[in-house]
């Protein structure tokens, strides 16, 4: 058997989705049998520029054949995406040339992954097992501010949309928020393997008793407009005042407007830092008292459940949430010892944290539900059976 695996973002990349098909691609390696190949069909790292780690182009890991595409910089932006994609898709289209496959994966949060896949998948006639991270149409409707860029585009990706899901096989929704919006397409069968707490945040050390005076308040992650961290941070630091410190780890599209708000505020109590290896972004997570996580307040953002969540509940620490929809829901139903606010509400958010009353509290149950390991397991299981082409459903 051999898999063709797509994924944009794969080790040593920091991100959800490097994350996510790591684990995977390995879960893989472990189950299928000896002249079994994965060959994965990935980028050199490139999530963040001011975060680069080194990677072979080429390197075999056992039955994983990788390959990695060098990529133009970029800066996160729309047509920066579609530069990048199209040295992808070009390459990948090299790289797959004369080879034969069982089935096509692809990861994909941006769609045009997913379209890749549809289209290789096409080309070698197989079966096409699509993980979907992200609803793209129903965010760039949200996060596209050009009027005209916006009229161009969304008619096209659609149409792109409807081409690659009505025609897979079977579709793995990270989100159940997904369910409603995919009903549409009758022809995949469907599941909900969601992300998960990795293994290096597993059987961490219990929290010690503060010592300071000042709550230090931490965020990890993508710096971007889906985050919205330039509409709450400067305003919520500034209200919270010195008793709080927020410390911002990151990178992105947006990191420009948080800087230019904490400027124009004159929030004094906020530290930013550039992305960290997750070795020590744990330290930083152990050093904190809270953990904090805010999804832009765009509708499209109602549906989605981010990683995070994950990599947060599986610390003791309580977690600041300013999400909506099957996020919120997600969190009051899984997780204990958290405050939710809506998106962008600076005086709910400061507000709830005044009147907290502090204590840490490890969440036995949601890290035994959710463990990365645990999921990847029945994902990889789900892949291998969908790569015989006779069957109907998996």
């Amino acid at each position: 058997m051999k898999i063709l695996y797509l994924t944009f973002y794969f080790e040593p990349d920091l991100c959800a989705g490097s994350f996510r098909n790591t684990p995977l691609a390995y879960e893989l390696n472990r189950k299928l049998k000896e002249g079994d190949e994965v060959h994965v069909i990935t980028t050199m790292p490139n999530r963040y520029k001011s975060f680069k780690e080194d990677a072979l182009e080429v390197e075999q890991r056992d039955k994983l054949f990788i390959q990695r595409i060098p990529i133009p910089d970029h800066q996160s932006g729309f047509l920066d995406q579609i530069n990048s994609f199209k040295t992808f898709f070009f390459n990948a289209l090299k790289l797959t040339k004369g080879n034969h496959y069982d089935l096509v994966f692809a990861s994909s949060s941006r769609l045009f992954t997913a379209f890749l896949g549809k289209y290789l998948a096409n080309k070698h006639k197989v079966n096409l097992y699509l993980d979907i991270r992200d609803i793209f149409t129903d965010t760039m409707n949200e996060v596209l501010e050009s009027k005209i860029l916006k009229m161009l585009s969304l008619p096209v990706l659609r149409k792109v949309e409807k081409y690659t899901f009505k025609n897979a096989n079977h579709i793995n929704l990270v989100s159940g928020g997904f369910e409603e919006y995919f009903k549409k397409f009758k022809n995949p069968s469907y599941s909900f393997f969601t992300n998960g707490i990795d293994d290096e945040f597993l059987n961490l050390p219990e929290s010690q008793e503060r010592v300071s005076d000042q709550f230090i308040i931490t965020y990890a992650g993508n710096i971007g407009e889906g985050q919205g961290l330039h509409k709450i941070i400067p305003q919520a630091a500034k209200a919270l005042g010195d008793d709080y410190k927020f410390v911002i780890i990151g990178d992105g599209g947006a990191k420009g407007k948080l800087i230019d708000q904490i400027e124009k505020i004159g929030s004094t109590n906020i530290e930013l830092v550039e992305p960290l290896s997750r070795a020590v972004l744990k330290d930083f997570y152990m050093k904190s008292d809270f953990l904090f996580l805010h999804l832009n307040d765009f509708k499209a953002f109602e549906k989605v459940l981010p990683s995070k969540i994950f990599e947060y509940g599986a610390y003791d620490k309580p977690i600041i949430a300013g999400v909506a929809g099957f996020s919120n829901h997600f969190i009051q139903e899984n997780l204990e010892n958290y405050i939710l606010f809506a998106p962008g509400d600076v005086e709910t958010f400061v507000s709830k944290v005044k009147s907290f009353e502090f204590k840490n509290q490890r969440r036995s149950t949601f890290i035994s539900a959710f463990s990365r390991k645990n999921i990847m397991v029945k994902m990889a299981d789900s892949i291998i059976a969908s790569a015989n082409k006779d069957e109907q459903e998996i």
